[in-house]
């Protein structure tokens, strides 16, 4: 049945290209951008104090990027309960998105068995399975912008909104990758519940019957 072979090779090349977008993701230090103006600078370009950040580093204007605190061996330390908070969600964004880069990998392997064993209820067990990836990667995502935002309005807290009102905050591509991830994913478990409902479809009485290599 070639709709059904045509839905489950869109379906793995959606979960490659998901785990894919992830894990560039994941590795990448442009999740958060922090534009921060020189002192007379008219020309809008970023000053020396510009940094951009990921899940594991930050990158400081021109030099070399430095680890970020490590928010599980941070566990013992006397701050805010408005740092604990933070340190909280950075704890699970740094488990949620690694988990669900395994999650696709499993997903992935599960897909290739239901297709080769031809079964209706492992294509729909591994559609499902893609489309609570797909929220949980989602999760991850927005648990970082929450992380982000609560992060700034600590520091504004802190300094005073006096000293960042020369910065400007945004969201890198590495964010964008993530946002593609989660929309692949998605796609790959729709996918594979049409191509289980496609298969039962076949296998009513009077329906033709064929064999998917």
């Amino acid at each position: 049945m070639a709709r059904l072979g045509t839905l489950v090779l869109v379906a793995a090349l959606g979960a490659l290209l998901s785990f894919a977008l992830l894990a560039a993701a994941v590795g990448s230090d442009y999740w958060y951008l922090l534009e921060v103006a020189a002192a007379g600078n008219r020309t809008g370009l970023p000053g020396p104090l510009s940094s951009h950040s990921g899940l594991w580093h930050i990158c400081e204007g021109q030099n070399s990027c430095i680890p970020l605190i490590d928010p599980f061996a941070s566990e013992s330390l006397d701050v805010s309960t408005s740092v604990q908070h933070l340190l909280s969600l950075h704890r699970a964004v740094m488990v949620v998105l690694p988990l669900s880069l395994v999650l696709i990998v499993i997903g992935w392997m599960c897909g290739l068995l239901s297709s080769l064993a031809q079964s209706v209820p492992l294509l729909l067990f591994t559609g499902c399975y893609f489309l609570l990836g797909g929220a949980l990667t989602l999760a991850g995502v927005s648990i970082y912008v929450r992380y982000s935002d609560l992060a700034f309005a600590e520091t504004a807290r802190q300094y005073g909104a006096r000293h960042v009102q020369d910065v400007h905050v945004s969201f890198g591509w590495s964010v964008a990758l993530a946002w593609g991830s989660c929309a692949s994913e998605v796609l790959s478990g729709t996918l594979l519940l049409a191509a289980a409902r496609a298969l039962s479809l076949s296998r009513r009485p009077g329906a033709p019957h064929s064999v998917v290599i």
